[in-house]
């Protein structure tokens, strides 16, 4: 048996202002399981993406997640589940005014490819992504310069389509 804190784990780089990683930290080997904590306009993701081989479940402690869907969008609220196929494409996001805490789990552990679309600029369509660690010293559109900036790329072009610190 494994216990943690959640608070002691730490946070990383990504489109959500807290992301905590706790499958680790537990010594979970057949499981993802992820802590966040999401402002108004902050995503769990970084663009609508699916998993090949990883069903994902997400449940919302507080607040409200909208999430893109191919069947439309669906909200999930405060004491609510959802869960997403492997191959299925979502992306839930925080369009509300309070932060959103939640829960993602992800089984099995290894999620196999990970489809990412995002609107790029010069492609005039949401294309597929590739993400990569900001140079340090580079600054990105957050002011981020410190080396734990995340951008996202259009594998097509290679534009910028997002930063996150």
């Amino acid at each position: 048996m494994e216990t943690v804190s959640v608070e002691e784990v730490e946070s990383y780089a990504g489109p959500a202002a807290v992301k905590r990683p706790l499958s680790k930290a537990l010594g979970a080997s057949e499981l993802n399981l992820n802590y966040y904590e999401l402002e108004p306009g902050e995503s769990f993701a970084f663009g609508y993406h699916a998993h090949t081989d990883q069903e994902e479940v997400f449940y919302v402690r507080s607040g409200r997640v909208t999430f893109e869907t191919e069947a439309g969008d669906v909200a999930v609220d405060a004491g609510e589940a959802v869960r997403f196929a492997p191959g299925e494409y979502q992306r839930g996001t925080n369009e509300g005014s309070e932060r959103v805490v939640a829960l993602a789990f992800g089984a099995p552990q290894a999620a196999g490819e990970t489809e990412i679309l995002r609107a790029c600029p010069n492609c005039d369509e949401r294309t597929a992504q590739r993400i990569e660690r900001a140079e340090e010293g580079e600054e990105g559109k957050d002011g981020g310069d410190d080396g734990d900036t995340l951008v996202t790329l259009c594998v097509d072009c290679d534009a910028e389509t997002g930063w996150f610190a």
